[in-house]
């Protein structure tokens, strides 16, 4: 068994990020500890669910490796020399990423741009313009792939530099299904980046983990428009925790999006003027 098949098979096994973690960094190799693995190292912290370690289905772990085999597309664990720094420093980094693209840009300086997916044609086109004017001075743009806000900074970013999308399904499965397009032309000319295996479709719970990637791979996460429960605010407050920048763009007081951007920067969030200088 090669080492690619080996850390598909652990990526597979629905371990907890913890233990993976601690099997790839206290092993030589990801097939020395699915050997540990095998053999019981660390199972008493599996939370006691014996289904969890069972084998992966065949037939994935074929797919997984057909997928693989394409040049453009990566795999990088905890244990790899390649699995980013910043992402490495957050709370509870993934123990694997499935990368199609450039994994380059990884280490690359990023800002992430993110908001509500519902947002004004005000804040559209502020998430447009930032995400332009930021890759355009060198930064990688990094946001969710999400409609609105996050779209806009991708496109934006698209236009004069370079952006990366972090999402919370496959690397080959589009959510929305409308950003598709976009998707390719990220993989294309950026980097996609997920912690789920090929074939995973769109869960709820999957979209908050992603938000900590955003973060974590992040110098600073910018916060454009964000109503007072928005997903965006969970990524802020994921970046501080991290002991990264939150920037918020402050609106209208009459703009419910704007409330989430208002109270971050009442608690401490440094706020954007409108035209990024």
């Amino acid at each position: 068994m090669n080492s690619d098949l080996a850390l598909l098979t652990l990526a597979r096994a629905k371990l907890p990020d913890a233990l993976l973690r601690h099997l790839l960094e206290h092993h030589a190799s990801p097939e020395a500890a699915l050997h540990a693995c095998r053999h019981g190292a660390g199972l008493a912290q599996a939370a006691g669910d014996p289904a969890a370690l069972q084998p992966p289905d065949p037939r994935r772990l074929d797919a997984d490796q057909a997928w693989l085999a394409d040049p453009d597309h990566h795999l990088i664990g905890w244990h790899d020399p390649d699995y980013p720094a910043l992402l490495r420093r957050s709370p509870q980094p993934p123990p694997v990423l499935f990368c199609v693209g450039n994994p380059t840009l990884l280490w690359s300086p990023q800002i992430a741009i993110v908001g509500s997916r519902r947002p004004s044609a005000g804040g559209r086109d502020q998430a447009r313009r930032f995400g332009r004017r930021l890759a355009g001075a060198g930064w990688t743009v990094t946001s969710g792939l999400a409609e609105g806000i996050d779209t806009a900074a991708h496109l934006g970013a698209l236009s004069t530099g370079r952006t990366l999308a972090v999402v919370g399904t496959g690397p080959d499965v589009s959510y929305p299904a409308a950003n598709a397009a976009l998707m390719r032309r990220i993989a294309t000319e950026g980097a996609v980046v997920s912690e789920h295996p090929p074939g995973t479709g769109a869960l709820a719970s999957h979209f908050p983990s992603r938000n900590r990637i955003i973060a974590g791979l992040s110098m600073g996460t910018f916060v454009v428009e964000a109503a007072l429960r928005s997903g965006a605010l969970i990524s802020a407050r994921l970046a501080a925790e991290a002991g990264r920048e939150v920037f918020a763009l402050p609106g209208s007081v009459d703009n419910p999006m704007a409330r989430g951007c208002h109270r971050l920067i009442r608690d401490g969030a440094a706020w954007s003027k409108s035209r990024p200088s």
